[in-house]
């Protein structure tokens, strides 16, 4: 369903992202934040996900400032979060704001992101003003929360994640009354189907969710 294109950031930089084409008119568009092991085939399948449900779906390659092509094996976490600390997330911000002017051709736009992604998904809604954001279990994100996002967020996270611990997801809650906060009986990465941690269940309820939350704030 998807191709490899490029993008270029406000500050000259081009990367490449995975795009994923709805079949008729799109519904509007969704940027897909990558976790610390690039733009993996879960999540170019995350993004085929979003585009068989009427969205211009594009997942930006972050790790290209530091070198292109980057595909970590998901049992290599230490080499992700090497990855993950060369860049800034000013940097960041600016690749995923080329990504969110891309599919803003198609409408409104969100983003969901996941592990990493998932902070960057809520960095996303307090810099960027997106419609609409999804965090998927987003460790770190309680220590964000000076930020405050510009539009409606939605949060998953699970109960058995011994990355994010509870307390952090009670910050997340304590400061974000309003924002709808998931509880489910997995572990941390539970939405990927090539980890350990894959949970269908949780990953086809925590899916419909999030499809119910963009149809009402991206269209």
């Amino acid at each position: 369903m998807g191709q490899m294109i490029k993008l270029k950031a406000s500050d000259g930089h081009s990367l490449s992202a995975y795009q994923a084409d709805p079949a008729g008119k799109p519904r509007g568009g969704i940027v897909v934040i990558q976790e610390i092991f690039g733009v993996t085939r879960h999540i170019r399948a995350v993004a085929d996900q979003y585009a068989s449900a009427g969205y211009l779906a594009v997942a930006p390659a972050l790790f290209d400032r530091i070198e292109p092509n980057i595909d970590v094996p998901y049992t290599d976490m230490a080499k992700g979060f090497a990855y993950m600390k060369q860049l800034k997330n000013e940097d960041v911000m600016r690749d995923v704001e080329a990504a969110l002017l891309k599919v803003q051709s198609a409408g409104k736009a969100g983003s969901v992101g996941y592990c990493w992604g998932g902070t960057m998904s809520y960095l996303t809604a307090a810099r960027l003003k997106p419609a609409a954001a999804i965090v998927y279990y987003g460790g770190g994100v309680n220590n964000c929360l000076g930020e405050k996002p510009q539009c409606p967020v939605m949060f998953h996270f699970g109960e058995k994640d011994t990355h994010i611990p509870q307390s952090a997801v009670a910050e997340v809650k304590k400061a974000l009354p309003d924002a709808p906060v998931y509880l489910y009986p997995a572990d941390h990465g539970f939405n990927c189907t090539d980890r350990a941690s894959y949970d269908a269940p949780s990953a086809k309820l925590a899916l419909e969710r999030s499809l119910e939350f963009f149809h009402e704030h991206v269209g």
